[in-house]
């Protein structure tokens, strides 16, 4: 069995556990089961032309490929001891980088530079309400702050420059003329192109873990394989939350406890189901008129929620009168007969709810 986790299933003694029973995993490796000098020494030769990287690309729904990530593996000898038992064994490790999360990190970064560098710059203003800083320990404090803040420590140089300024006040009632002294501070604050072009190349990279042999797990599978792990996860969050709202709970008997996880438990496998079927019909194709702002707006992938909500306003009225028992079953939209076209459900599945139903008073 493959088990794929994140970083809180890649401690060492679970993965030796699996090794034992025979079982293969695949996780990223945290700061704390890998120390940055370790990824560093991963990564060095990359940066040195060193080690040629691997494309991995991905086939989206509308049939396109993209390359999403690259990198490269290699092995290393771990031995850990279970139930008293050494485990000895040779862990892959797959050093890749993420294309999209690098770019979205890199944007991120510039943000926070810029953000960083105005509240810098804004320090000598005097504010309302504020303390004024009044000398160039006070500015050091602030100034370390905000790096810290912004975690651009390092990237920006800043450069304190005091100065001191005489005025000449003048005399009021019994204060006699004077002169005063006044300390100004300018701030300059200039980016380091050499740190920052060394952040971007970190950004975007992670290490994984598996035990899997590269002839049934390759880099690309590997990598595919972890990133469709969200699905599952998915399936859980919807368990809990909307639509299914299985937390908070409110139940005191064990058994009913049980039994609606088990209830709600069908109910997740139908919705994911319905999902699946859909966008497996919808390969190469998408379908439009789920979103109600834009009604134009197509998507190969809509999620189970989105395609039941084009359901909401169907209303079944069953009225008697003098003449009488009356049925009006709202009329199917054509974005609601091509979701049930696409479950190979004809459209009869819905009219006949008409005959299905019971007369008011009657069972």
């Amino acid at each position: 069995v493959l088990y794929i986790g994140d970083s809180k299933m890649g401690a060492q003694p679970t993965r030796a556990a699996l090794e034992a029973h025979g079982d293969y995993y695949l996780v990223p490796l945290s700061a704390t089961q890998l120390p940055e000098s370790e990824v560093e020494a991963y990564l060095q030769p990359v940066w040195e032309g060193r080690q040629a990287l691997t494309p991995v690309e991905r086939t989206a729904a509308e049939g396109k490929t993209a390359t999403v990530a690259e990198g490269y593996e290699s092995d290393t000898r771990l031995r850990v001891d279970v139930a008293g038992r050494a485990v000895e064994w040779v862990e892959r490790r797959l050093i890749v980088r993420s294309l999209s999360h690098a770019a979205a990190q890199e944007a991120a970064l510039h943000e926070r530079l810029e953000e960083a560098r105005a509240a810098l710059l804004d320090l000598p203003r005097p504010r309302r309400g504020k303390k004024r800083l009044t000398s160039l320990g006070e500015y050091h404090q602030a100034i370390e702050a905000i790096l810290a803040r912004y975690r651009v420590a390092g990237l920006l140089d800043v450069q304190c420059t005091e100065t001191l300024i005489e005025r000449r006040v003048r005399g009021y009632g019994e204060r006699p003329a004077r002169r005063e002294r006044e300390a100004q501070v300018q701030l300059t604050v200039t980016v380091v192109p050499a740190a920052v072009d060394a952040r971007i190349r970190r950004l975007g990279w992670r290490v994984y873990a598996t035990n899997a042999p590269a002839a049934s797990l390759g880099l690309t599978e590997a990598v595919l394989a972890y990133r469709e792990q969200y699905i599952v996860e998915r399936g859980f969050a919807r368990l809990k939350g909307q639509p299914l709202s299985l937390t908070p709970m409110y139940l005191q008997r064990e058994d009913h406890v049980t039994g609606l996880i088990r209830l709600l438990s069908i109910a997740l496998r139908a919705l994911t189901l319905f999902e699946f079927v859909v966008r497996r019909r919808l390969a190469g194709t998408k379908l439009a008129g789920l979103y109600p702002g834009n009604r134009t707006r197509a998507t190969a992938r809509p999620s189970a929620e989105l395609l039941l909500e084009a359901f909401k306003d169907i209303d079944l009225m069953v009225w008697s009168g003098e003449h009488g028992t009356a049925r009006h079953l709202t009329p199917l939209s054509t974005v609601q007969q091509n979701i049930l076209a696409l479950l190979d459900l004809p459209s009869a599945t819905y009219t006949r709810l008409v005959g299905d139903f019971s007369e008011p008073g009657k069972k």
